[in-house]
């Protein structure tokens, strides 16, 4: 079936959830930026106080209490799990670049308080959510 033999009523109703999914991951995109830059941030604090870029411990608290949040979401928790893990990743090799490029007393943009963005503007309240940070 083309596009254009779907029934008008459909073409809308499809519009109207993609538009919704397109706002949802607009949201997600800002709200990862303003992750990161909080986890630039305990970047930083560890790299000025030679503590590791990983912190195991913490990681493995998020990733079950994200598993829960998806369980709780109706989300795969596997799926989540894979998603953090992503993230957690790339959070500790940015702080094994600021480690290894950071000294005690130079002060970076990360170490300045992160200004928030208007992340959900296009998103209610009902669709867009947030919890507390994690792993970081």
């Amino acid at each position: 079936m083309v596009m254009s033999e779907i029934d008008e009523s459909v073409r809308a109703e499809l519009t109207r959830l993609r538009e919704s999914i397109d706002n949802i991951d607009a949201a997600v995109v800002h709200m990862l930026a303003e992750r990161f830059k909080c986890t630039q941030q305990v970047g930083v604090l560890k790299a000025r106080h030679d503590l590791p870029p990983a912190d195991p411990a913490r990681e493995a608290r998020q990733i079950a209490r994200l598993r829960e949040l998806a369980e709780s979401a109706k989300l795969d928790p596997a799926f989540a799990e894979k998603l953090l893990n992503f993230i957690i990743a790339e959070v500790i090799r940015h702080h094994e670049t600021i480690a290894d490029g950071t000294t005690k007393d130079t002060t970076t943009d990360a170490t300045k308080s992160a200004t928030t963005t208007d992340a959900t503007k296009d998103v209610t309240a009902k669709e867009a959510t947030t919890t507390d940070g994690a792993a970081g």
